[in-house]
This record gives C-alpha cells, sequence and structure tokens, in this order.
C-alpha cells in the first residue's frame, strides 16, 4: 500500500497552485494505475466481473470520500467503474487527489 493511503485529505482552501512538473511525477509513481491527464485530473477505469461488484466498489469509494471530505466524478456501469479526480477549488491537482487515489486502490487489495 502507498504511504499515502494512510495520509488524510486537507481541504484546499484555494489560492495555491496546482501541482506540476517533477511534483506531479513523483506523485504519479505512488498511484502507478491512475494517469494524470492534461496535468489537470486523475483517471483510473477500474473492471468488474458484474454490476453488483462494481456497484459495491462504488459504494466503498462514496464512503471514503464522504470520510475525507474530497469526492471524485464517478461513473459505472456493468463491470465498469471510472473516476476521475482533481481539485474543483484551484481546478487542478494537489496532494489530496493523490490520496485518494491511493485510499481508492487499497479498496482493491
Amino acid at each position: 500500500m502507498s504511504e499515502l493511503a494512510t495520509k488524510s485529505c486537507e481541504p484546499c482552501r484555494g489560492g495555491v497552485p496546482p501541482l506540476q512538473g517533477q511534483e506531479l511525477e513523483r506523485l504519479q509513481r505512488e498511484v502507478p494505475g491512475w494517469k494524470i491527464v492534461e496535468d489537470h485530473h486523475l483517471y483510473r477505469l477500474f473492471h468488474f466481473p458484474d454490476f453488483k461488484t462494481a456497484l459495491e466498489f462504488v459504494n466503498r469509494v462514496g464512503e471514503i470520500a464522504e470520510e475525507q471530505g474530497h469526492h471524485p466524478a464517478i461513473h459505472f456501469t456493468w463491470g465498469k467503474v471510472e473516476i476521475t479526480i482533481w481539485t474543483h477549488k484551484i481546478d487542478g491537482l494537489v496532494e489530496a487527489d493523490f490520496i485518494l487515489a491511493a485510499k481508492i486502490d487499497a479498496l482493491r487489495k
């Protein structure tokens, strides 16, 4: 499990620049299944054997999102769950986005 999964999301109050360059690359190595898209958001597609298992995963992600106060965009259908994470307040990525991604990854282990 990534060390990031042991941290808690800190709410972004705005006024900080989104992460860029080497800092994004360093954090991305902590969550290797996730893609950084246009230096703006994290994206991952999860596969499941059926609708019920995908829904159970979505509900567990929702519980973590509520606990952390950080809510991803989630789209799911039969056997697939797509998750997109970014910090709306700054319209980009901060460490909390990677923390949430690591916590979501931990659900699959």
